[in-house]
Order: C-alpha cells, then structure tokens, then sequence
C-alpha cells in the first residue's frame, strides 16, 4: 500500500464534519460534541456559509446554569463567536501548524469560496508532521 505523504490541510482534513446552525439549541450542540468527540463545531447558514465557532467551553458554564435553574438552554446563536480563525483546503500543513504554535483553536474551519468545506484539528496537523517526518 502507497500512501501519499500529506502535503495540504485537503489532505487531512474532515470533510463531512459536524456542524450546527444558530437556531441550534445548546443541549444539542452539547450532545453533537460529545457524540462527536469534538472540543467545539462551526456554525453555518442555510447556504452552509461559516458564519461563527462554538466551543465546549463557550457552552459548559451555560448549560450548567439552566441546569441550576431549570430553563431553557440558549440557542447557538447567542453564544457563538463570530471572529472564527480558519484555513483553507490550499494550505501547506507545516505554514497551519505554525500557525497553531500561537493560536488557541483545537479545531480550525477549512472555507473556500466562503463555504465550509471540512475541518481540520491540531491532532490532524500533529499526525501529518509526523508522517512527514517518517518520510
């Protein structure tokens, strides 16, 4: 068997990814995530625009509150963040893991053409360089 060593985050990167809408309800983002092993989604439009990030940690304090007092969870909407880092499919993967050195996001949204075309986490860039490495 002959794999190709990656050279592009297309090469690494999810593309049927896990992603909500804003009409998304937090509970549901929160059992998406945890279906999912993801830290966080992309939040997108009906066009499948990326129009926003949530993470686990943007939710936990949330549903820990209408747990506490018996309301309705927030939608996504309300606490998503809306200034996203992303990347694109054209990439090198060494120019995005040195961009990650100082970025916080675990998971980046991969846009081209201003649509979500997958993502790609810092566990894919670190496997990447590492079978980078090897070659």
């Amino acid at each position: 068997m002959n794999k190709r060593t990656p050279d592009t985050v297309r090469d690494v990167m999810s593309r049927d990814c896990y992603r909500v809408t804003g009409q998304t309800s937090i509970t549901n983002l929160a059992q998406g995530l945890a279906l999912h092993r993801l830290p966080g989604a992309p939040v997108v439009d009906t066009s499948d625009r990326l129009i926003g990030f949530i993470s686990e940690q943007d939710v936990m304090g949330r549903v820990l509150d209408s747990i506490y007092h018996d309301d309705e969870a927030p939608l996504v909407r309300e606490l998503m963040r809306q200034d996203v880092l992303t990347t694109t499919p054209n990439k090198s993967i060494t120019d995005l893991a040195q961009e990650m050195l100082g970025a916080k996001p675990k998971v980046y949204p991969v846009v081209e053409q201003q649509r979500l075309v997958g993502i790609v986490t810092r566990r894919d860039i670190l496997m990447a360089l590492l079978t980078i490495r090897r070659h």
